[in-house]
């Protein structure tokens, strides 16, 4: 049974249905936090930030079990954030911030910013081994014939500035699948753009099938040294 905080409670009574549906509130009950938590445990973190702290139920457990933390937290909504902006801590620094966290400017701004599996390690729950040899060494395999400096370029879980995507003319864009992704990372590092990866624990589906097929491994094979010589002779998109 999920359980929310007396906090969430409060809040969700307190918040208009139009700011609820707006705004896209919707609070983590105590039962899922708990079961992420523990799938972090053991990692060294230095820095969070936590771009929707809502009730900050994210933040009070990070508190908790951590130590000598910087953990920021922004929330967008007014009265969310007149509820938790005075909460500190003895043994983390804790910034609450009220800002709508895709105009946040931080010291730190990248065009490309990836959820990395292979960025400290490999990072991967529940995979067959097949299925993790396949995409660790198609990342090996790109770098090394690319040059492209990332640790997971076959990776979906990414965030382009809008204006990467503008610069890039998509029509031209044929690949699909693992080649798809390594394309849209090799054409961006190409054109200069920033890239960042962050580290992230992945884990397998629990529901569905995978799309890997063949015809999606092949494609990922010749289009790889396709780039590189795109890129060579200039013609790249």
């Amino acid at each position: 049974m999920n359980k929310y905080s007396q906090l969430s409670i409060s809040l969700t009574k307190k918040l208009t249905k139009t700011e609820k549906k707006e705004n896209g509130i919707y609070f983590t009950p105590s039962t899922i936090i708990i079961t992420i938590l523990k799938i972090l445990e053991g990692y060294n973190f230095v820095e969070i930030l936590e771009p929707a702290c809502g009730s900050c139920e994210f933040i009070k457990h990070l508190d908790n079990s951590l130590a000598n933390c910087v953990i920021d937290g922004i929330e967008l909504n007014k009265t969310i954030y007149n509820e938790i902006k005075d909460m500190r801590s003895n043994k983390n620094s804790i910034r609450l911030i009220q800002d709508d966290f895709l105009k946040f400017k931080t010291n730190n701004q990248y065009d490309l910013v990836i959820g990395s599996r292979y960025k400290s390690g490999i990072n991967v729950v529940n995979w067959p081994l097949r299925r993790l040899f396949l995409s660790y060494f198609a990342n090996v395999y790109s770098r090394i014939i690319t040059g492209l400096p990332i640790k997971d370029s076959t990776g979906g879980f990414k965030c382009f500035n809008i204006k990467v995507l503008e610069s890039i003319n998509l029509d031209k864009i044929k690949s699909s699948g693992y080649s798809f992704q390594i394309e849209m990372n090799f054409i961006t590092w190409v054109k200069k753009y920033t890239i960042k990866e962050i580290p992230i624990i992945f884990c397998d589906r629990s529901v569905g099938e995978s799309k890997m097929s063949k015809k999606i491994i092949f494609e990922a094979i010749y289009m790889v040294p396709l780039l590189r010589i795109k890129k060579i002779l200039g013609i790249l998109n």
